[in-house]
């Protein structure tokens, strides 16, 4: 064997300083910036559902400005001065004194309440129809009409003048009358409630208009987090590429009983092999021809 045989076998000889295969990029090697995203993310995921919901109330918002808020404002205002027509009426038609009585059933005049009541009650055994309101006589500049409700069993009657009040109509006759009597001095507690009411709706709408105006109050934090995520992402790719070009450099993967190469170990290999490339030189120095 002359000194070029000699240097081919020793260049053959595979090389046992250091396995040369990477089973795991360096990704997943202690890359801080992996939990930096991971974490990241989540806070992004809770910045955005926050911004969906902040958004979904706004579409609320505009539908209550629009629509809702109007609606109820134009509802109370109607019941309202319905409400005012309807108790000047029957402070012009009641007497002073609650003694005096005059109400028509039918067609004849009663001034005395039991009989009065009496005669509702026969008008509403009379009925031949259910749930069809029949008029049955006038009180106070109200008319007096009767239904008889089959759901509930009962008979219901209205008094209609502006708007429409309804109580029931039971078989005592005196408890009739002071139905009737009560609802119509009930209507300016009615009043009252529905101007109250009407101030509520007011002022939610006032608040509503100047709620759908504000932005979403995390909208700079969740910009300033999708751009370092985004930088993230970025480096991360890039990292992911740089360990797919080394494993190309690095040609086929030979087995290392499950170990991982790092960074440092790929230093030591180089040197060391350096050292190797020096030493065959100077072997092929000195061996004879």
């Amino acid at each position: 064997m002359n000194k070029e045989d000699d240097l081919r076998a020793i260049m053959t000889t595979p090389f046992s300083g250091l396995p040369r295969h990477r089973k795991q990029s360096r990704r997943t090697t202690g890359n801080p910036y992996i939990k930096e995203n991971m974490d990241l993310d989540i806070q992004v995921s809770k910045l955005k559902l926050m911004e969906a919901n902040h958004t979904s109330q706004k579409y609320k918002l505009e539908d209550n400005i629009a629509k809702h808020y109007p609606q109820q404002i134009a509802i109370l205002k109607e019941r309202i001065e319905g409400m005012e027509a309807d108790i000047q009426t029957a402070k012009a038609n009641l007497p002073a004194d609650k003694e005096q009585f005059l109400m028509k059933v039918g067609d004849k005049v009663y001034t005395d309440k039991k009989e009065a009541g009496a005669a509702l009650v026969e008008m509403c055994k009379e009925m031949k129809t259910v749930n069809v309101p029949a008029t049955v006589g006038e009180y106070a500049g109200f008319k007096m009409a009767v239904s008889f409700d089959s759901f509930n069993h009962k008979f219901v009657m209205n008094l209609k003048g502006q708007l429409s009040h309804n109580l029931e109509v039971g078989s005592d006759p005196l408890g009739n009358i002071a139905r009737i009597n009560h609802a119509l001095e009930s209507m300016p507690k009615q009043l009252s409630e529905a101007q109250t009411k009407l101030e509520t709706v007011e002022r939610q709408l006032e608040t509503a208009k100047a709620e759908v105006t504000k932005t979403f109050a995390q909208e700079a934090e969740l910009a300033e987090k999708l751009e370092r995520l985004s930088a993230l992402n970025a480096l991360l790719n890039m990292d992911e590429k740089g360990d797919d070009a080394l494993r190309m450099d690095d040609g086929p993967e030979e087995e290392n009983g499950g170990q991982e190469t790092s960074g440092h170990d790929v230093q030591i290999h180089y040197k060391k092999k350096s050292l190797f490339m020096r030493f065959i030189g100077i072997l092929a120095s000195i061996l004879p021809q």
